[in-house]
């Protein structure tokens, strides 16, 4: 960082008035803070890692009081970043701001194989951190599982279910898979029943794994029980929402079975509750029925889910849940996305693969490609039928997948409303992050292009840095008419 964008970033803290996911204010007029390992942990923890900057006091409305020794200052935050394990290193920038010295330190992000990011004195249960909006907030035990499956290659469909029995499986489906699998892979003819169940992953040191459950057991619930679908209709656009007759649910049902059942299942539920329209083809002149969402971006979506959902022993109490609200369909999966995978890769991107051998079980028993081509087919369906982009939310311990089923040209309405709140909001600047928050949505790029850009296109929007747009500190303002 420059000393010039130190002074920037300074300016426009004390203009918000607020820390941000990737900003911490520490005064540091009267010494060194004692305890910084919460947010270097927090801040190596994630993309893109944060910068601490000293100099401004939160408790005094974010107003300029220096640092006491721009020297010492630095030697002791590397004290504390030298406890960090693995060792954070700060970069620091020192500039004058009103006549007062403040200090940064930048906090990179580690890699992925080398997180979590924890306090040598804590331990790693109790000393790592994550960051949530401008807050410190400790790893749950399953954040830093996931971390620690990562990488060391730990992958749950393959770990054994001690209860299960191979009495219990179907055996005609489980044949049938093996014996394509002899097929396509002619060296298997040679090894025993045993060797190829190990080599497929269909049991481990004798008893079955869990994709062998989940894919061939009579009843896979019975060892997992909520390793399933949960799904149910609002009568409105929030949960607890009531019908006019007084339920809660509309529908309610929870699907059971091995993964192709509870696929089938799902999508017969989806299209169960989904509205129907008949409409006048324009170009064929036919009559043709048109459903609330497209079929196959549901099926996409509930396939991703159950494939690439988290099957630890942390989520194993959590089922898949599909929510219909009157404006949306939300499909939750446990775990977020897995790796170096990040929201806005998703498409683009090869993923490293949380369950491999359910993903190979699946090109055989569910009929996927597995060629990393679902998400540019929910894309396309979604547009094919006039519909808004889906939305993607990677939180903390799920990932979930929004359709919204207000075609475009019936959006205007709803969205002039939405900009002009927007506008109105904006009278000071605000970052993208104060953006998001204002309107409840958590996913950058589909604010950033949805909201910002146009208002920015349309001349209503500015930027505070217009030479700099990609600036980590750009804020942006409504132009007075």
């Amino acid at each position: 960082m420059l000393s010039e964008e130190l002074i920037e970033l300074t300016s426009s803290i004390t203009q918000l008035k607020s820390e941000t996911q990737t900003v911490e204010v520490k005064a540091a007029h009267g010494g060194c803070p004692k305890r910084l390992y919460d947010t270097l942990s927090s801040f190596s923890n994630q993309d893109g890692g944060g910068i601490i900057l000293f100099g401004l006091d939160e408790t005094k409305g974010f107003e300029a009081v220096g640092v006491y020794d721009v020297h010492d200052l630095q030697k002791k935050v590397t004290e504390q970043c030298n406890q960090m394990v693995p060792p954070a290193r700060a970069v620091f920038t020192v500039a004058k701001y009103h006549g007062l010295d403040i200090c940064s330190a930048e906090i990179p992000s580690v890699d992925i194989t080398e997180r979590p990011c924890y306090y040598a004195g804590a331990g790693k249960v109790k000393g790592s951190y994550v960051r949530v909006g401008d807050a410190d907030l400790p790893m749950t035990d399953y954040e830093i599982y996931s971390y620690e499956a990562f990488k060391k290659h730990v992958h749950d469909d393959e770990r054994p279910i001690e209860r299960a029995t191979f009495d219990l499986l179907r055996k005609e489906e489980l044949e049938k898979y093996i014996l394509t699998m002899k097929i396509n892979k002619p060296g298997f003819s040679k090894l025993s029943d045993e060797q190829v169940y190990e080599m497929l992953s269909i049991s481990r040191n004798g008893i079955p794994t869990l994709a062998a459950v989940m894919n061939f057991g009579i009843y896979p619930q019975g060892y997992l029980p909520q390793m399933a679908i949960i799904a149910v209709v609002v009568p409105g656009e929030n949960l607890g929402d009531l019908s006019n007759q007084g339920a809660r649910f509309l529908d309610n049902k929870r699907i059971e079975g091995t993964l192709i059942e509870m696929l089938d299942g799902a999508i017969a539920f989806c299209q169960r509750n989904m509205k129907v329209e008949t409409i006048i083809n324009p170009q064929t002149g036919n009559r043709e029925d048109v459903t609330e969402y497209p079929i196959n971006a549901i099926r996409e979506i509930i396939l991703n889910a159950l494939i690439h959902r988290d099957y630890s022993q942390y989520t194993e109490g959590t089922p898949i849940q599909i929510y219909f609200y009157s404006n949306r369909l939300e499909i939750h999966s446990p775990g977020g996305l897995y790796g170096r995978m990040t929201v806005e890769d998703l498409g683009h991107s090869r993923p490293d693969l949380r369950n491999p051998v359910l993903a190979t079980m699946s090109e055989s028993l569910l009929n996927t490609e597995n060629r990393y081509s679902g998400i540019p087919t929910i894309y396309r369906e979604m547009r094919k039928m006039n519909l808004p982009d889906p939305v993607f939310q990677n939180l903390r311990n799920e990932f979930v997948v929004t359709l919204y089923n207000q075609r475009k040209e019936e959006q205007h309405i709803d969205e002039k409303d939405d900009y002009d709140q927007l506008l109105e909001f904006c009278q000071i600047p605000r970052s993208r992050q104060e953006i998001m928050g204002f309107l409840n949505i958590k996913t950058t790029s589909y604010v950033t292009n949805k909201y910002i850009v146009p208002l920015i296109k349309e001349g209503r929007l500015e930027m505070t840095i217009p030479e700099k747009p990609r600036s980590r500190y750009q804020k942006y303002y409504t132009l007075k008419e």
